[in-house]
């Protein structure tokens, strides 16, 4: 039996490595690589912290596998997060892996670039602060405005602290009272512009009481 076996012996080992060969040639063909820039997500952000800055908004990655696959892929196939969990305030730099990236099956990660991101975390304030109505415009002579209700009167604001810091109040986009000669209600937006914060209402109601009247 032994004899048998190593009869030809060359010529077997030969054939297994031609085999071989045939056989990451037959499993190769076909195949293509490509690069793709994807945005990075931020997955399970500590309660209490946000993002307020990251070095990269994206990351190339380059992606290996059969031809007609990579062809028919969807950016959206291709997902890039970054585990946050263990996260704290402050400056940090969180490495990318494979384990990071999820892609369709049978399609292999090459590479990753850039392989970490820096990302700030600050921690969240939720405040409650007042509701300012703006006017614009004067009544019709003779008569005055008496008082001006606003409906709620407060709102909840939440943001990073050096944002919510700033804010005192919130004022309600104008009210035109120009000619008014009653007393009339109208539903406002709260003006947001400029501010990096979140509100819990984005109307409200403004009551303007009109009185006079010259006899």
């Amino acid at each position: 039996m032994k004899r048998r076996l190593l009869e030809n012996f060359g010529l077997k080992v030969t054939a297994v490595i031609i085999a071989i060969i045939l056989w990451f040639f037959v499993i190769s063909k076909g195949q293509s690589e490509i690069s793709i820039d994807v945005p990075v997500e931020l997955k399970n952000i500590p309660q209490g912290l946000e993002s307020v800055k990251q070095g990269a908004k994206s990351v190339n990655v380059s992606l290996k596998g059969q031809d007609r696959i990579l062809r028919n892929m969807k950016l959206s196939d291709v997902r890039v997060q970054v585990d946050l969990s263990k996260a704290k305030k402050g400056r940090g730099i969180h490495y990318i892996n494979k384990d990071d990236v999820k892609v369709p099956p049978t399609i292999n990660i090459t590479g990753i670039t850039p392989s970490s991101v820096s990302i700030v975390l600050e921690e969240t304030v939720i405040k409650t602060v007042p509701v300012h109505a703006i006017t614009a415009g004067s009544p019709k002579e003779g008569f005055v405005v008496s008082s001006v209700e606003i409906m709620p009167k407060d709102a909840t604001i939440e943001g990073i602290r050096t944002e919510t810091g700033k804010v005192k109040f919130l004022r309600t986009e104008p009210v035109d009272i120009s000619d008014a000669d009653k007393t009339f209600s109208q539903t406002v937006r709260i003006d947001m512009s400029g501010r990096n914060i979140r509100v819990d209402l984005q109307e409200v109601n403004v009551k303007v009481v009109i009185k006079g009247g010259k006899k």
